[in-house]
């Protein structure tokens, strides 16, 4: 397994290393679709969430609002992804996004941090913040598993790892492995850069974050 994922990891040089003043003009901060009295969930992240390269139309989070409404389900969901962004940037804007009727808060942060090296106990430090001051809310959260590449050590891709895991016993959150460990491998998902999916890998990481998501969804008249 760790083999292939080294293979897998390798390709994620590039996937956010962009700083996020660099992101294209039609890729908003946040982006927030038409029903504005319905409860919110906010999708915090990187260019994974903010849809580099594909704008937040096509991006993950725009996936879900349409699974949500063919579903029945009455929720406005926010893009709240930035390209470039780290744990770290993120704990500057997230209680921003939590200021709505937020119920649910899918947390897909961590790829730059491992790109930069920075150290698990930090990046654990400000995921449990932003898991925590969520929970304080009564907001369900979601978070989504990243990982590091072995260019900072075997130790540290280990320990990025388990993190994710670690965080998701402690606060009782559901995990979503990896996202991109299968999407990667297949070219027709990736835009021509190798590092961003395109349209239908926007639709695929959506399909992997829905059977965690779903069982947090609430049915209203």
């Amino acid at each position: 397994m760790w083999t292939r994922t080294i293979v897998l990891l390798a390709l994620l040089a590039g996937i956010t290393a962009m700083p996020a003043s660099s992101a294209p003009q039609n890729e908003p901060v946040a982006h927030g679709f038409s029903r504005a009295e319905s409860p919110q969930i906010v999708a915090l992240g990187d260019s994974l969430t903010s849809g580099r390269g594909i704008g937040a139309d096509n991006a993950y989070p725009a996936v879900l609002q349409t699974r949500l409404e063919d579903s029945g389900y009455h929720y406005q969901v926010i893009n709240a992804g930035v390209s470039g962004d780290t744990s770290a940037r993120a704990l500057r804007r997230y209680r921003d996004a939590l200021g709505g009727n937020v119920k649910i808060l899918i947390v897909a942060l961590g790829a730059n941090d491992g790109l930069r090296g920075v150290p698990v106990e930090q990046l654990t430090s400000h995921l449990s913040t932003i898991i925590e001051e969520a929970q304080r809310r009564d907001i369900s959260v979601v978070l989504v598993g990243m990982d590091a590449l072995p260019m900072h050590g075997w130790g540290y891709t280990v320990a990025f790892h388990r993190a994710y895991e670690d965080l998701a016993s402690r606060y009782r959150i559901p995990l979503v492995p990896f996202v991109l460990m299968k999407i990667m491998t297949d070219a027709s998902l990736m835009q021509s850069d190798r590092a961003h999916p395109n349209e239908a890998g926007a639709r695929a990481i959506a399909d992997l974050i829905w059977p965690y998501l779903e069982p947090l969804l609430v049915k209203t008249p």
